[in-house]
């Protein structure tokens, strides 16, 4: 072996720092390139990492839950009239699934005030209803404290305690605080309350006073009744009170909060299984709007900053396969003569590989000293913007008119805005090591890319046509 080839062979790792050394401008074009490309993968790395676990969060707070409901689109195909009802015993069935952490039913009827007490007539007037003298919507419940008022704060409990599942069979009642002051009754006070039909009454024992926030002008929206003599009962208790035959109790509705919000789908499969044929004419439907309301800034921004990352990214790769093509061009001589003292081809494929992987691994270092603040302060900035725009939105839906649907005024009654369910405002962008590996796989994926296309025309090189015709 000539003693002039040795060096060569051993020193192309060293021919590599001197041509970045070298080659000053070609260098800091291409690191800038990469410094780009890097800052904006880190970016949306993440971003995507940050809104993830805002999400997760926010399905946490809100917790996942499945409701149980009538099907409206069923029940109009087929021209029924009569509500589906479903045995309390096959709800508690689904109650008992170690999918569910609590769970909820409820039954409507109604109720009917008689001597001891009187409804607030102030306000609304009771002609518009369909209760008739001293009638009031009564709900029977299992747990008052899983219904949507109490559980977003909405409604507040001032005295007393909560109805539930041990007080199933008792004869208990939630009044609102309006009805206890007209009548001066207190917890631990008795109401005598009347079936809807017959002559059937029963005595309940006053639980708790709560508080509605809305003004007695202000009629309740599903049956138009003064709100502050709204009624909660015990589910067995006030069943009992209105049913006919023995049985177990009917109930129209029912919600399950589950331990884990990926586990509604097999919930569902789960709850179809056990009660069969008894859900015909009710759905299973995950209440995730809260999610989607408090979510949507998250999905928007992490759409934003996943589009910017694949187009820089792509973008980059392709200005750095010129920038290297460009450079093995200009380097033909240079290469030629390395070529006739004796090295080899790979060797050449592998110093360019070098020297771009060189340059990626300094950008990847340099976009980790400043893209955490920079993402931080971008994102936090468009996520704001993001979620004002969501809130002007929500607080520019109006609800229709007390006894219509909405539908003749274009006005959807599934938009109703999500109380307590604030669209997010604020992620918390933390730089982890895996967050640069990942940069760093991709840095290095570009940079290999970049090179694998000029090495076809390196194999191709002949350093007798280089050195002779410059070809």
């Amino acid at each position: 072996m000539s003693p002039h080839r040795k060096p060569i062979h051993m020193n192309f790792v060293k021919r590599a720092g001197f041509s970045l050394w070298s080659r000053k401008g070609r260098t800091l074009v291409t690191l800038s390139t990469f410094l780009v490309i890097s800052v904006m993968v880190l970016a949306g790395v993440l971003v995507k990492d940050a809104t993830a676990q805002a999400r997760t969060e926010a399905e946490r707070s809100v917790g996942a839950e499945v409701n149980l409901e009538m099907d409206l689109n069923g029940l109009s195909a087929g021209g029924g009239l009569v509500a589906p009802q479903i045995d309390a015993t096959t709800v508690d069935e689904l109650g008992a699934s170690p999918l569910v952490q609590k769970y909820n039913y409820s039954m409507f009827d109604r109720g009917v005030v008689k001597a001891g007490a009187e409804l607030v007539t102030e306000g609304v007037d009771s002609s518009t209803s369909y209760m008739g003298p001293d009638g009031t919507p009564t709900i029977g419940i299992l747990d008052s404290a899983l219904l949507p008022d109490f559980r977003s704060g909405n409604f507040t409990l001032l005295s007393g305690a909560h109805l539930t599942a041990a007080d199933k069979d008792k004869h208990l009642l939630l009044i609102e605080e309006r009805l206890a002051r007209k009548n001066g009754i207190e917890t631990g006070d008795r109401i005598t309350l009347g079936a809807n039909e017959g002559k059937a009454t029963a005595e309940f024992t006053v639980a708790g006073i709560f508080r509605d926030p809305r003004p007695s002008s202000e009629p309740e929206p599903e049956h138009l009744v003064n709100p502050a003599n709204m009624l909660y009962a015990s589910v067995g208790g006030f069943a009992g009170l209105n049913s006919t035959a023995d049985g177990p109790t009917q109930v129209r509705t029912a919600t399950f909060l589950l331990k884990n919000a990926d586990d509604v789908r097999k919930f569902k499969e789960e709850a179809e299984r056990i009660a069969g044929s008894a859900l015909d004419g009710f759905t299973l439907d995950a209440n995730d709007k809260a999610i989607r309301q408090m979510t949507g800034p998250l999905d928007s921004i992490s759409s934003t900053a996943a589009v910017a990352m694949w187009l820089i990214g792509v973008a980059g790769a392709a200005v750095l396969v010129l920038l290297v093509n460009l450079a093995v061009k200009q380097r033909r001589k240079e290469y030629g003569v390395l070529l006739a003292m004796g090295e080899r081809k790979w060797k050449l494929i592998a110093q360019q590989a070098l020297e771009i992987v060189a340059v990626a691994a300094l950008a990847v270092g340099l976009s980790g000293l400043f893209t955490q603040s920079l993402t931080q302060s971008a994102g936090q900035s468009l996520l704001g913007q993001e979620a004002a725009e969501a809130r002007d939105r929500l607080d520019s839906w109006q609800p229709p008119a007390p006894g219509s649907t909405g539908l003749d005024q274009g006005i959807d009654p599934d938009d109703k805005p999500v109380e307590n369910a604030d669209p997010i405002d604020r992620i918390d962008v933390r730089l982890a090591p895996a967050d640069l590996a990942t940069v760093g796989g991709v840095g290095l994926g570009i940079g290999l890319l970049a090179t694998a296309v000029p090495a076809a025309s390196v194999l191709r090189f002949s350093p007798r046509t280089i050195l002779t015709k410059g070809k």
